[in-house]
């Protein structure tokens, strides 16, 4: 008779819970980015389905990160650039509420739109693990960065080798 680890069980159900919590991998590059919807600073509503046929930039931060911060101009430069190619940048603050006034007086350097944490609806883009965490989606919907991987911040030449194919690319499906 064969004896068996008793804890060899609970691990393989602890592996098959953590693989099919919602958390575990929200969100796969190369399949539709999850739904966003956010209610910017401005008090406009933003909704990633109505940015289909544009590039969109979603960058979580916070004005007490400092990798944030530095980063921030980079995106404002490339974001001026190439608005009228189609570009379009959201920065979703993670601050908490007693430094919302800290964080629309960054937002004033800034020609992008904004959005508080408690204001914006990103269940599908996991737990903000780190910060800034930087997605990229393409013209057609498709998620071309995950920002829980990889290098955490973004500067221009980053950007210009991610995104700028993507400007370039028609705003049809491909087929």
């Amino acid at each position: 008779m064969k004896t068996r680890n008793p804890y060899a069980a609970w691990l393989c159900a602890f592996a098959l819970a953590a693989c099919a919590h919602p958390m575990a991998r929200a969100v796969v590059v190369g399949k539709t980015a999850p739904a966003l919807e956010a209610k910017l600073i401005t008090s406009e509503a933003f909704k990633l389905r109505d940015q289909l046929g544009k590039v969109v930039i979603i960058n979580f931060w916070a004005s007490w990160c400092a990798p944030c911060r530095q980063e921030m101009p980079a995106l404002e430069t490339y974001y001026r650039q190439h608005e009228n190619e189609g570009l379009r940048v959201l920065a979703i603050s993670m601050d908490d509420a007693q430094d919302h006034a800290a964080v629309r007086e960054v937002m004033r350097a800034f020609s992008f739109p904004a959005a508080f944490e408690r204001d914006a609806d990103y269940a599908g883009y996991g737990r903000i693990w780190r910060m800034p965490m930087t997605f990229i989606i393409d013209r057609q919907g498709i998620l071309r960065r995950d920002g829980s991987v990889g290098e955490p911040t973004v500067d221009l030449p980053t950007l210009e080798r991610l995104v700028t194919p993507l400007l370039g690319a028609s705003a049809a499906p491909a087929q």
